[in-house]
């Protein structure tokens, strides 16, 4: 089989498609003939940094949709044949996949593999970070960092349809902050003066929830843009920034909180609590409520294309890689 690997750090170029050994399931697993691939940010730190690499070479990629090729002992529930999407810990960037099967998911009736592949790791995340850590409220306020990427495309269609009192987001460009108010947005500010903006636009009172996968200086002006008793959930550190620190000082005045989100680390911590938080996100694809755009597709072999198209921070909704056709 084909797959897309890199034995160094460094630009997309490190990207380099090989030929590998079809794997196996092991107990527990389910291989799957992959259909498509999605392309998230933790895969270009992986390539440039090392994030979560375990040892090179390494081979990128955390969510997959396609058809179950073989199941291994014990699995129950799925056979081969079946339309599915996973969730896996590394290792999508290729022509067949093996994933546990407790994060393997089943397609809704309706649902394509093309749109299915948009959803294992980013619609769940949204739906957890505003309604499982951010305990979202109809007519309260939200802020999301990164409002025309993948998350921030279905954070802000989620957060209307609970019911929000506003939705603002933050983008990079003016092309980004026109593709977020075609999602749930009501205002999209551009650049780092946000919390400025978010008291103009609030009377001085602040949002109730911002959400932000920065990290570094843009989570520390996410508390400045917090209400009286407001929750930031971080979800992510994009900028790279030295750990974030917040304490007494930060919180106590004001009754402000902080919460923490990955997927990944439910994936590993309780699997079970994330296959149920799966299926409720599902649902909001499936019943219409949230539609996730895939604004890119590239066939495997162009991955580093797709990772440059992701770097240059230029990107909206979601990219994808494509193993056949």
């Amino acid at each position: 089989m084909r797959a897309v690997e890199f034995r160094e750090y460094g630009a997309p170029e490190v990207l380099r498609v090989v030929r590998a050994e079809t794997p196996e399931p092991g107990p527990g697993q389910v291989s799957i003939d992959a259909a498509y691939v999605g392309v998230n940010f933790a895969d270009l730190k992986a390539r440039a940094e090392g994030y979560r690499v375990r040892s090179l070479p390494f081979r990128p990629g955390l969510e997959v949709s396609g058809r179950v090729r073989a199941v291994g002992d014990g699995v129950q529930g799925l056979r081969a044949g079946q339309e599915v999407a996973a969730l896996v810990d590394g290792g999508a960037y290729a022509e067949v996949v093996v994933a546990d099967a407790v994060t393997v998911f089943p397609l809704p009736e309706g649902l394509d593999l093309r749109t299915a592949a948009t959803l294992p790791t980013v619609v769940p995340t949204a739906y957890a970070l505003l309604h499982e850590v951010g305990r979202l409220r109809a007519g309260e306020t939200v802020l999301v960092q990164g409002a025309a990427g993948g998350i921030g495309t279905v954070a802000g269609q989620l957060a209307r349809a609970a019911g929000a009192g506003a939705v603002y987001g933050v983008v990079s460009s003016a092309a980004k902050a026109e593709h977020a108010l075609k999602h749930g947005y009501d205002e999209v500010f551009v650049g780092d003066t946000f919390a400025d903006e978010v008291r103009r636009a609030t009377g001085d009172r602040g949002v109730d929830l911002v959400l932000d996968p920065v990290g570094g200086d843009t989570l520390h002006r996410g508390l400045d843009a917090l209400a009286v008793f407001g929750r930031l959930v971080s979800f992510g550190n994009a900028s790279g920034a030295e750990p974030w620190h917040v304490g007494q000082p930060e919180l106590y005045a004001q009754g402000r909180s902080v919460g923490g989100f990955s997927i990944l680390g439910l994936a590993r911590s309780a699997p079970e609590a994330l296959r149920a938080l799966a299926e409720r996100a599902f649902r909001t694809v499936s019943d219409g409520t949230v539609s996730l755009p895939v604004t890119a597709e590239f066939p495997l072999e162009d991955a580093a294309e797709a990772h440059r198209l992701m770097g240059g921070r230029t990107s909206t909704g979601k990219l994808l890689l494509r193993t056949a056709g």
